[in-house]
């Protein structure tokens, strides 16, 4: 074994059997490359990548191909979900240098860590114009040991260029109702009609963007911008982006119609889209959004729920054919012939018809992925559910995907938020207690006695390495979701502690910007600071988000005034690239909408009209609402202060822009209130 034997890092632990002399991300590895002169071979990538997986078994299983690695390179291995911070960086310097990114990561570097060449997945032959990975090896080696006054010339000019790149900041200014009507219109303009989502293939879930069209909707009633979310869930519902055996969304899909998927699942898309689906329900009482929140959380919950109560990362795209092959899909994807061994000929011709499964396939080798083609016709629901239940059971004969069992911080606060909602909304208290086991892992095991946040934990070890911006803010988001849903005011007080490290740790004093990296961490090449969305919400965004939410809960006028600066490069980039900063257009509509501030005191917290105030409080479509729940003259919740019961009632009171209603009895009267 190497030296990642013994790390936390599923990814890392792939290849602690490598011949590769692996090192971990560590100052060390960089000492060995000054002592003996060489160059660093970076590899960056994550557990459930698929072509991770291939060049590991094409490049770093080959004893000769890791013989040469190990003579002329000090060869670092970095799991990107472990440090986004280092991926963050070299991916940056990637797209820079070659217009293009991805995983695997494959950068060259000097012993200050300075990267001079670039590229991601690499093949053991040449291929399709690209070389080699053993040509590039030689190739730099040679480089390094021919021209090295060229190759530090190189790296010393990707290192000036990167610190000079300067994000397009658009000052203190909060985008108005032009930024965000502006943004409305991008995103028209890029929408698939005919398939739902936004752009070609392949086509990714725009869980922030649709978060935004649903609080636009609500905050000034376009029926355009619910129509684009409402059509494009229900696409990738029906879609073989979607589990339609076992719920739960796959990673994106490789076509435009969301029919067959990159397989791998991740936590973070999950939490995104379940509540996605559970808000969309919210606006619309549909049916099919009820459906699918509710099966993406029960997901979550049994295949990624860890032994400590937090959420696993992700389950692998790959999986044993039963043949003793790897391959993608193989959990998933049914032929014909699978239907009728495993349903008998009738109900597999039913199926058949009912998931789009043909004789031709929709995927490889014949099999097809499940989808919900528009059907003519009625369906006998009994017999259907009898056949959706006897596939899962035979689905669950096959070797299961590998799961990646390290907690991310930042992504079960994620599902924090996803549960505790989606729990709240169907009346599912054990989707709740889920919410609350993962947080109370992460205040137990990821929060020092400072509030710091440890980024990783695996095992109930924590890992070594920082938590970075996106950690302390959907953390907060998820214990801030988690106090309006449980009336527990413990959880706005932790959150309060974790945005605490935002305004002193993450954001420039001066201006308001925020960085993805805390002042006091590791220094890399350069402090990361990134505010467009990419698979989850940005850092930036987040953070403005909570430290919004934590605002309206308190008055803090410090968290009020940091949210509105960093929402300034809401205004630069909103209407320009609606689609990648999605989450802070929907930080925006709160912002524009108070956002409201809800306060229900009932005489105890199991008085029956009290919690049903508080339900449709949370009911509410209002954008970034903030609902306190507690008895009267409660000290949980600063909302609670001075609102005493009406006539010896629960009551409800709304507050909006230092404006408060009327306290009200009645939820008729609170739904109206709240655009529920």
């Amino acid at each position: 074994m190497n030296r990642l034997a013994g790390v936390t890092s599923p990814y890392l632990l792939q290849h602690a059997d490598n011949p590769v002399d692996w090192w971990p991300w560590a100052p060390e590895a960089f000492e060995e490359a000054r002592r003996r002169d060489v160059p660093i071979l970076l590899s960056v990538g994550y557990s459930a990548c698929h072509w991770c997986h291939v060049m590991a078994h094409e490049s770093f299983e080959d004893q000769a191909t890791a013989d040469y690695l190990n003579e002329h390179f000090v060869s670092v291995k970095v799991d990107r979900e472990e440090r986004p911070d280092v991926d963050a960086v070299y991916m940056e310097a990637v797209q820079a240098a070659t217009g293009q990114g991805g995983w695997p990561m494959t950068v060259f570097l000097t012993p200050d860590a300075e990267p001079f060449y670039f590229g991601t997945y690499f093949p053991p032959a040449p291929r399709h114009g690209m070389p080699s990975f053993r040509q590039v090896l030689a190739g730099v080696q040679q480089a390094w040991a021919t021209r090295r006054d060229e190759v530090t010339e190189v790296a010393g000019k990707i290192v000036r260029d990167l610190a000079q790149r300067e994000i397009g900041y658009g000052g203190t200014r909060l985008p108005g109702e032009e930024e965000l009507a502006q943004a409305l219109l991008g995103l028209t303009r890029e929408y698939d009609p005919q398939r739902g989502g936004f752009g070609g293939a392949p086509k990714f879930p725009p869980s922030m963007a649709l978060e935004f069209l649903l609080r636009h909707h609500a905050r000034t009633g376009s029926e355009g911008a619910l129509q684009m979310a409402r059509d494009t869930c229900e696409r990738m519902a029906r879609g073989g982006i979607y589990d339609q055996l076992g719920g739960g969304f796959a990673r994106y899909s490789v076509d435009r119609d969301w029919i067959v998927p990159h397989f791998e699942k991740m936590l973070y898309d999950n939490a995104l889209l379940c509540r996605v689906y559970a808000h969309l329900w919210r606006a619309t009482g549909s049916e099919l959004a009820r459906r699918v929140a509710l099966e993406t959380a029960d997901f979550m919950v049994r295949e990624l729920r860890t032994g400590e109560g937090g959420f696993a990362s992700a389950l692998d795209a790959d999986s044993d054919d039963g043949t003793g092959r790897h391959v993608e899909g193989a959990y998933y994807a049914w032929t014909p012939e699978q239907l009728r061994d495993a349903l008998g000929e009738d109900d597999a011709a039913l199926a058949a018809g009912y998931f789009g499964v043909t004789e031709e396939g929709t995927f490889e080798h014949g099999a097809s992925v499940l989808q919900l083609p528009q059907q003519e016709g009625v369906y006998d629901a009994p017999r259907i559910e009898s056949v959706r239940r006897r596939l899962l059971e035979r689905r669950a004969e096959r070797p299961a995907p590998g799961r990646d069992d390290k907690i991310v911080a930042a992504w079960n606060g994620l599902a924090i938020a996803a549960l505790a909602e989606t729990g709240a909304y169907f009346e599912r208290p054990d989707l709740v207690e889920a919410a609350l086991g993962a947080a109370d892992l992460l205040v137990r095991l990821h929060m020092d006695e400072h509030a710091g946040l440890a980024r990783t934990s695996r095992d109930g070890q924590a890992g070594a390495n920082a938590g970075v911006l996106e950690d302390y803010a959907d953390v907060a988001e998820g214990f801030l979701a988690l106090a309006s849903v449980t009336g527990e005011g413990v959880w706005l007080d932790f959150a309060g502690l974790l945005l605490d490290h935002v305004l002193t740790r993450f954001t420039d004093p001066e201006s308001g910007a925020l960085y993805d990296t805390a002042a006091d961490a590791e220094k890399l090449i350069r402090r990361p600071q990134d505010p467009t969305d990419n698979a989850t919400p940005s850092g930036w965004s987040a953070a403005a988000g909570a430290l919004l939410g934590y605002a309206a809960h308190t008055g803090s006028e410090a968290h009020r005034t940091a949210a509105e600066k960093a929402l300034g490069v809401v205004k630069a980039l909103g209407p320009r690239v609606p689609r990648f900063i999605g989450w802070g257009l929907a930080v925006a509509e709160a912002a524009l909408d108070g956002p409201r501030e809800v306060a229900v005191v009932a005489p105890s917290a199991a008085d029956e009209a009290g919690r049903t105030l508080h339900r449709t409080a949370l009911l509410g479509t209002a954008p970034g609402a903030v609902v306190a729940y507690g008895t009267e003259g409660g000290a949980d919740f600063p909302l609670l202060a001075d609102r005493p019961l009406v006539g010896g009632a629960p009551a409800a009171y709304v507050c909006r822009n230092f404006t408060c209603d009327a306290p009200t009895t009645d939820p008729e009267r609170l739904r109206a209130a709240l655009g529920g």
